[in-house]
């Protein structure tokens, strides 16, 4: 056997066949080029939360002679891809001398009415499938099919059969003005930066004013921030935007209730209501130590309620109306969760709690939206004024003349007990979380807890729940950025029970779901980032190049066997930024903020004179390449000088990502004002106050968005960014 090649006896096994069929990797290669292959009871539990038994030999034949004849019954597989602009096949299951015949109805609900051929299928061993022998055809899908989520119509020898046909473009295209250019803006953490008209937690209208401000004081054409997904409307609220309920619906917490239409035509007894509860979060804002989610929503929430009740005009119950009928069953689910959560409390994974016991189906589901239908609508409404001012937001910031404007995120997957789980549990794995292998940075491999998407499912479907998403997010963003895009390709498994290090990839068809994110960016006119930090196979970063999705380049990152790359050897298609919301910010990593955090939180695995060896050496490596390149005065890299000229290293740091060919570069709104906590420590819950830092300068003050963008470090990077 080779060094990353399965033995042939190893192949023939049933198991290792079963676990290839459906996608189940049964090997990988590590960050170290180390060689594994995957445990049989690690498999046979990755297929179990397929709904696969394989608990023995012949189960596992059973399951595969199942497969098989279930695919080669079908006529065409549930789902298949077209590239625009191409002639492309499609393979039908016919018996021999059958002759396949199509139709397709456009997404709009017309005929199609080009021709659709037929050819020759793949060379294949023809099938058995009682005493009839089972061969394939192709389908030819013209060229000038236009994009679009289509239905295809197969027909042979009057057995009929449908198919959803997603006619996707080759590839995003740069908009124009990254075509000969590039494009820049700011990266922040929504929550932190706080005016003096939030209620303690940055909000949708302070994104408003943040666009704005960035394009008319700055000239930026973006501004990244911490995903928006959906969150529990029940204190305490879960503080990190990466472990959302829904990924579907965006966070009403963000909304600001002055911002709201009917908030003028409140009666003067409910506006002063509305106003002293506002006063109750005032103190919030100048709180330079940690943001108060819980604080903020107790009195905010009042508030809401109390606009709710005060009723609408014809025309915007018309839009209300109408904004719940686009949302469809979507916005039913994660209303019905919230009602459930606010009347019978916290989703726990224990057989007696609702969430366990009830269904969406369940009849004591629909007894508590008959008895409370004010409160499913007020959940309904919150989701309606939060998309309302999120895409006001993003509105302001075209207005403004932004190219891009709000660049969203978007998680890796959802909270296991959120509304996305329990409203629709055959979209998820079942007994099995999301994570990453053992690598140099997490010894024991990372569980981050989250349900992955079915392939299966997502097949079945025509990947609707994927779309949705997709689609949801470019409505209201000109950008959107990708958390761990290597999740489109394959997903690290990990079974309940097992460690992090005990798990198995599976494999999703990355060509369906970047076509989708083509499809839906191209119609948005936007643009798509996706991070592809960490182990990222050549063939990922190659696929999304092709298909015109711009990668991730840390300069932090940017290095080998101890030696940074010049920036002018970064690659062209890539969002290109100093560091991430994973590491402190510039001045704090220049003062080892990321040494002294993992000492006091007992994080090392080694001694802290290894680790501070090891982050002086990174250090010392960044600043040579930065004086190397020219970016920095030799003078200011020497060591006894570096403190004095921190805030020079810093600007030679951003400096050097002018000097990429990257067609996005990100400056953080952090490391302009001098702020040096970091917003996450990895590894970490309630032992560090992740996502949890408000936006403070230097000297531990806040910065208030009133004059943010007029700061002089601020300033600085803007000039640095746009020379």
């Amino acid at each position: 056997m080779s060094e990353h090649t399965e033995s042939e006896d190893r192949l023939a096994r049933p198991l290792i066949q079963l676990a290839k069929l459906v996608g189940v990797g049964t090997n990988y290669v590590g960050m170290s080029h180390d060689y594994h292959e995957i445990d049989d009871d690690v498999l046979i539990a990755v297929l179990g939360a397929l709904n696969i038994d394989a608990h023995d030999e012949e189960a596992q034949i059973a399951a595969i002679r199942r497969i098989q004849r279930e695919r080669h019954q079908r006529l065409v597989a549930p789902t298949v891809l077209h590239i625009a602009g191409t002639q492309d096949k499609v393979l039908v299951n016919t018996g021999i001398l059958e002759i396949p015949s199509a139709t397709i109805t456009l997404e709009n609900g017309e005929p199609y009415e080009g021709v659709i051929g037929v050819g020759a299928g793949n060379e294949a061993t023809a099938y058995d499938l009682d005493g009839k022998f089972i061969s394939n055809a192709a389908l030819i899908i013209p060229e000038d099919l236009p994009v679009g989520y289509h239905t295809l119509h197969v027909n042979v020898a009057g057995r009929k059969q449908d198919a959803t046909l997603i006619s996707a473009p080759s590839r995003v295209d740069l908009l124009d003005s990254m075509k000969n250019g590039t494009l820049w803006g700011w990266m922040a953490q929504l929550y932190s930066v706080r005016s003096s008209g939030s209620w303690g937690v940055g909000d949708y209208e302070d994104l408003k004013q943040m666009l704005v401000d960035a394009k008319a004081k700055t000239g930026a054409d973006f501004v990244l921030i911490n995903p928006v997904h959906a969150a529990e409307p029940v204190s305490p609220l879960t503080p990190s935007p990466y472990l959302p309920v829904s990924r579907r619906l965006i966070n009403f917490t963000y909304i600001r209730p002055e911002s709201i239409a009917e908030y003028e035509t409140l009666s003067v007894e409910a506006k002063n209501q509305v106003d002293a509860l506002h006063a109750e979060t005032e103190p919030l804002n100048g709180d330079a130590q940690l943001i108060d989610r819980d604080a903020m929503w107790h009195s905010k929430m009042h508030a809401l309620w109390i606009i709710f009740k005060s009723g609408r005009s014809a025309e915007r119950q018309a839009d209300f109306d109408s904004f719940k009928q686009e949302c469809g069953t979507d916005l039913e689910a994660y209303a019905t969760w919230c009602l459930c959560y606010d009347k019978w409390g916290t989703p726990e994974d224990r057989p007696t709690n609702w969430e366990q016991t009830f269904t969406r189906d369940s009849q004591q589901i629909a007894d508590l939206r008959n008895q409370f239908p004010d409160t499913l609508d007020f959940y309904r409404w919150l989701e309606w004024i939060a998309s309302e001012q999120l895409a006001a937001a993003q509105q302001a910031a075209k207005d403004a003349g932004m190219q891009i404007g709000i660049m969203s995120d978007m998680a890796v997957g959802v909270h296991p007990l959120g509304a996305d789980v329990w409203w629709n549990p055959e979209r998820f794995a079942k007994g099995a979380t999301v994570g990453a292998p053992p690598d140099m940075f997490n010894q024991q491999g990372q569980d981050w807890s989250q349900p992955p998407l079915s392939p299966l499912d997502l097949e079945a479907t025509g990947y609707a729940t994927y779309r949705n998403m997709v689609h949801g997010m470019f409505a209201r963003a000109g950008a959107v950025r990708i958390d761990h895009i290597l999740g489109l390709f394959r997903l690290w498994w990990i079974p309940a029970g097992h460690p992090a290090v005990d798990g198995a990839y599976v494999y999703y068809n990355s060509d369906i779901m970047l076509g989708i994110l083509a499809l839906e960016a191209s119609r948005a006119g936007g643009v798509v980032v996706g991070e592809d930090l960490g182990v990222v196979p050549e063939y990922v970063a190659d696929s999304l190049s092709e298909h015109g999705l711009l990668g991730c380049a840390v300069e932090w990152f940017e290095q080998k066997d101890g030696v940074f790359r010049a920036p002018s050897k970064w690659r062209e298609y890539a969002l290109a930024s100093v560091n991430t919301h994973d590491l402190p910010p510039a001045a704090g990593y220049l003062e080892f903020e990321h040494v002294k955090i993992r000492e006091r939180l007992g994080l090392l695995t080694g001694s802290v004179e290894e680790f501070q060896a090891s982050a002086q050496a990174e250090q010392d490596a960044m600043i040579d390449m930065l004086v190397d390149e020219g970016y920095l005065d030799p003078a200011f890299a020497e060591p006894q000088a570096r403190a004095e000229h921190e805030a020079d290293i810093v600007d030679a740091l951003y400096r050097a990502l002018k000097g990429s060919p990257c067609k996005l570069l990100a400056a953080s709104i952090t490391d302009a004002v001098g702020e040096k906590r970091a917003q996450n420590q990895p590894g970490t819950n309630n032992e560090y106050p992740n996502w949890r830092v408000p936006l403070a300068n230097a000297h531990g003050n806040v910065v208030p968005l009133e004059v943010l963008f007029d700061t002089p470090g601020v300033q600085r990077f803007a000039e640095i960014m746009n020379g």
